[in-house]
Parts: structure tokens; sequence; C-alpha cells
């Protein structure tokens, strides 16, 4: 056998172990040997690629891997549950400008690159530089750096946006007819960095799950049109992997959203536009304060208690006090169910990575189309930090930002317990009236002291 025939079979194996990873991720008992299967695929493709005759500087490759690994792995376990959002996009742009990168040196070095090899280069170079500069621009707003808070006009952007993408594809026809001139390739990188700036800069916070699995996938896309250039098997069934999971997963939260993932793009969602809080709209905004004791007792002669988590669980970090409360509820025959919204968090399944963290039974964890159902019958919902994925504006303020995004029911449960530190509004940037109902009750603090202060006075009755 080969030296080529043994990197094709390792190649075999470890995309194998590619799909056999991301099918386990599916289910949460699984999740975990799902990622231990993957990585030992992307160990083995690794030894692969190292194996390839046309390998060249060690040295370069062996420091490269050092750098990346002392970076990488401090970061990742290090980084606060909170700011996993921000390292998902970070990462991500940095699989686009690798990207990016190999299709520049592809073009630099090869002199009389074949038009089957010069297109999937070309596209490359579009695709990860998109990503690369979007993903730094979702960062930043994710991290709500003081620039990245600023309201960018949807309108007058997505006119320089057409501009650019006019400029990005006359420029990869001008270098696919022939035109060898490195210039025109930068000019290219340049032109597409600015469109996938000037593309996230209008999306608001609440768009932002969406955001990163749109570039997740054009993350995907590059790396396996990067694959057809290099002829790397293993590059080009990862990159398709990743492409078609981050695709239907934008699509799903579109879905959920009830918008097109155009509208996602050049709507403006969530930039603050129609904002709902203005004092003259006739509008009760009487707030209801309570107390930890009051909450424990509502809470302790419930039959059925829906936890609505949000980010403020997550800032926090509250996860594991909410589950210690309702195991305590559980013990005095309280069912404890919990409303996970498509979209809560900043990154897609936020809520259920951290409930998992906090060993809360996945069978307690319901989807938004489950629950709403439950409300009906719930003497209370608690809700942590929720806030555009309860906000009723979403059905009856057609000017709201979020109009027509489906929402949890909260407001149909028996009475509404909102932990919150202060009214400040959510990410989206808008006013909540369920806050004001006659239903709800506000605890205000820290969301982790304050379930603490209600486990404690629960414990007491």
């Amino acid at each position: 056998m080969s030296r080529a025939d043994v990197v094709s079979l390792l190649y075999i194996v470890g995309f194998g172990l590619f799909i056999v990873g991301l099918r386990m991720v599916r289910g949460p008992r699984t999740a975990v040997r799902g990622n231990h299967v993957a990585a030992v695929g992307m160990a083995i493709a690794l030894v692969a690629t190292l194996l390839d005759e046309r390998i060249g500087d060690w040295v370069l490759i062996a420091v490269g891997i050092a750098i990346g690994t002392a970076i990488g792995v401090p970061s990742a376990r290090n980084v606060k549950m909170t700011a996993i959002p921000q390292m998902v996009a970070l990462f991500n742009g940095v699989g686009g400008g690798a990207v990016a990168l190999i299709s520049l040196v592809e073009f630099r070095e090869e002199s009389d690159i074949p038009l089957e090899a010069l297109i999937p280069i070309v596209v490359a170079a579009i695709i990860g530089s998109i990503s690369f500069w979007g993903s730094n621009v979702a960062f930043s707003k994710l991290q709500e750096l003081s620039w990245a808070k600023r309201r960018f006009p949807a309108g007058p952007l997505t006119m320089i946006n057409l501009a650019l993408a006019g400029v990005v594809v006359l420029l990869a026809l001008i270098i696919i007819a022939g035109a060898d001139a490195e210039l025109l390739f930068w000019l290219l990188l340049i032109a597409a960095g600015v469109l996938g700036i000037t593309a996230v800069l209008p999306i608001g916070g609440g768009d932002m799950p969406v955001v990163i699995s749109t570039l997740n996938a054009f993350t995907g896309l590059s790396a396996a049109a990067a694959g057809i250039a290099l002829d790397n098997t293993a590059l080009i069934v990862a990159g398709m992997i990743v492409g078609a999971s981050g695709s239907i997963l934008t699509k799903q939260m579109a879905d959920a959203m009830n918008r097109s993932i155009g509208n996602v793009f050049f709507g403006g969602f969530g930039a603050g536009a129609g904002a709902v809080a203005a004092s003259d709209d006739g509008v009760d905004r009487t707030v209801r304060s309570t107390s930890a004791a009051d909450v424990a007792i509502q809470l302790s002669y419930a039959r059925l208690v829906v936890v609505v988590p949000g980010y403020g669980m997550a800032v926090a970090q509250a996860q594991r006090a909410v589950a210690d409360l309702a195991a305590r509820l559980e013990q005095r025959g309280v069912e404890v169910l919990y409303a996970i919204h498509p979209v809560a968090g900043r990154m897609p399944g936020h809520m259920n990575v951290l409930l998992a963290e906090a060993d809360v039974p996945y069978e307690q964890l319901k989807e938004m189309d489950d629950i709403n159902g439950e409300f009906a019958r719930t003497d209370v919902a608690l809700v942590i930090g929720a806030n555009d994925v309860t906000n009723p504006a979403a059905r009856t303020v057609p000017d709201s930002p979020i109009y027509g995004m489906p929402i949890l029911d909260v407001g149909k449960a028996g009475s509404v317990v909102v932990l919150k530190r202060s009214m400040a509004s959510g990410f989206a940037g808008i006013d909540n009236p369920l806050f004001y109902g006659e239903k709800t009750t506000m605890l205000f603090g820290d969301a982790k002291a304050s379930v603490g202060e209600v486990l404690a006075e629960v414990q007491q009755l």
C-alpha cells in the first residue's frame, strides 16, 4: 500500500468519525461522546495530512501547532459560559480567515493555475474573508463593545452591500478570466472583507444567533472550496458537513422566529427601531415588586412551575442554583419544566448547554412548541432574564421590531415572577409590556443570589 493510499484511508476514517460525532451531538446524553469522537476524527485527519508527500516545511507546521495550542486551549478552558457565544464567533472567524490566507498563498505561489482549481480558490477567498470580518463584528456586538452598540441604519448599508457584492463578483470574474495580478486578489479579499463588515453591522443583537449560524455555514463552505483547490478529501467533506448543518440550523432558527433569512439580514430586527417604551402610549407601567419569601410560597404550593431561562441566567451563572431550587420543589411534589425558546441567549442552544451543565434532566427541557400548550395549566412561570422571547409586543404591536416572532406564552400562567437586575430592556433594545401585567411581579437583584434566597425560604417552609 502506497503512502497516498494510507492517506486516503485515514481520511475516510477521519470524516467517517466526523459524521458519527455530528449525529451523536444531537442528544444531550451522547453529545460529550460525540465531541470526543469528532475530535478523534480530526486528529486522524491531521495525521493523514502530515503524511502527505506534498507537505513542505515541518518547522513552520510545528510552530503553528504550538502557537495555536498555546492560544486555543487556555482560551477554551478559561472562558466563562456567558462568553461562549463570543468565543464561537471568534473561532469561527479564525477558520474563515485561515481559508482566505490559504487561498492567497495558493494564488501567489502557483503559476498557470487550471480553471478547476482557480474557481474554488477565488470562491474560498471571498467566503472566507466575509466570514472572518463578519464574525469579528458579531463578536463585537456580543461583547457589547461601545462602537458596536451604535445603531447602523439598514437602508443605506443595503445599497452599499449591493455595490460591494457587485465589485466582488466583477473582481472574481476578472481573476478567473486569466488576469494574473496579485493586486486584484488583494482587492478581492478587501472588498469581500468590507462586505462582511457592512452586512453584519446593521443587524441587532436579537438576531446574533442566526448570524453566528450563518457565518459558521460560510466558513464550512469556504473550507470545502479550499479542499477542492487543494485536492484534500477530508477538507471537502468536513467543510460540506459544517456548511450543510449550519445552513439547516440557520433556516430552522429563522423559521422559529417566523421570518425569512433575507429579512434577518436586511430587516434590521433588534436594531432598536420602533421600541415599545414611549411614555405617552397610555400603558400603565406600574411595577409590582416582590420578595424572596413571597416567591417561595408561590413556588412551594404550586402544582406546575415552568422556568423560562434567558441570558440573564447566563450572566449570573445561576443555572446550578436554579437546578437546586427545582430539585427542592420536586421533593415537595411540584412538577418543574423548563421552557426553551430557539433564540434564547446569544447562540443556538445556549440555554440547553447551561442547563445540561447543571445536570438538569433533558426530559424537563421543553421546546417552545411543546411548552406553550402547558402555560394555561402552569401555576407559576419563573422568568430569569428572558426579555425578548417573552415579549407580547411580538403579537400586539405591529411597528415593534420583533413583531411576528413566536414567543413563549408566559402570560397565560396563573402567576409570572420575573427575575431581573433592573428594568433595562433586553438585547433587542425594546420594552416588555409583560413586566407591567397584573399577574406579574418582579424580584430584583442578581439572579443567582435571588434564586439562592428563594431556595433558602423554600427550605424553611
